[in-house]
């Protein structure tokens, strides 16, 4: 019986934001699927609690320090068998919160961040001739629905997987992007808070009548990156 192409057994997988509520679910899912799994964030105790092959530390709010993380870890370890670059962050919810530092902050940490830790793996990669990559991105890189910077920074991800599709598939390199509409995490918390009917009034306008779930997400993301989708 041949083994299914939903599995990742054997395979090594690098989640970035691992420790936040999308990528707990991810973590989750890709270990029952048989990945090895690296988990990236911010701080250690982040990633407290979670079953994990390995560990990289880096903040993706400083590019320059991610990048030279990732080429350091990649040195000692090879590149993994697929990445699911998940880490991003927004608190700028219309432009009247935004000024050049929030917009500077957030396309930081949610595009060039993105950008300085996949480069290097994917080079290494393409050098290697096979790897997969899944971009976390958001509706609201395909329309408007508020959070203005961080939907600029998302729409430059899908950009950007486009582009490491085009130029690295060629080389065995695949990139795809998940756009998913309002995932319930911790990160709605602190609108929760100061508006507890906040879900009443919008729930009605999603096409599903509910938010997205973090497992949801992170089912889609283990499709991208096994075989049973070698061919997006």
């Amino acid at each position: 019986m041949a083994p299914s192409p939903f599995r990742l057994d054997g395979k090594t997988v690098l989640i970035s934001g691992a420790g936040g509520g999308i990528g707990r679910a991810l973590v989750k899912t890709f270990r029952e699927a048989g990945a090895s799994v690296i988990g990236a964030d911010r701080e250690a105790p982040m990633l407290e609690g979670l079953d994990l092959a390995g560990t990289v530390l880096f903040d993706q709010a400083d590019p320059r320090a991610t990048r030279a993380t990732i080429t350091a870890w990649l040195a000692e370890h090879g590149a993994p068998d697929a990445v699911v670059s998940n880490a991003g962050f927004t608190r700028a919810e219309h432009f009247g919160q935004v000024d050049d530092q929030v917009w500077a902050a957030e396309l930081a940490i949610n595009l060039n961040g993105a950008y300085a830790m996949t480069d290097p793996i994917v080079a290494a990669m393409a050098e290697r001739g096979r790897g997969s990559l899944v971009f976390i991105s958001s509706v609201n890189a395909l329309a408007h629905f508020g959070n203005p910077a961080y939907s600029a920074a998302k729409a430059g991800l899908v950009a950007y997987a486009k582009a490491i599709a085009v130029e690295r598939g060629g080389e065995g390199v695949r990139a795809n992007v998940i756009c998913p509409g309002s995932v319930r995490t911790p990160a709605w918390d602190h609108r929760l808070e100061a508006d507890p009917t906040l879900l009443d009034n919008v729930l009605p306008h999603y096409p599903l009548g509910r938010m997205v779930l973090p497992a949801e997400v992170a089912n889609a993301a283990l499709f991208y990156c096994s075989d049973a989708a070698s061919g997006i």
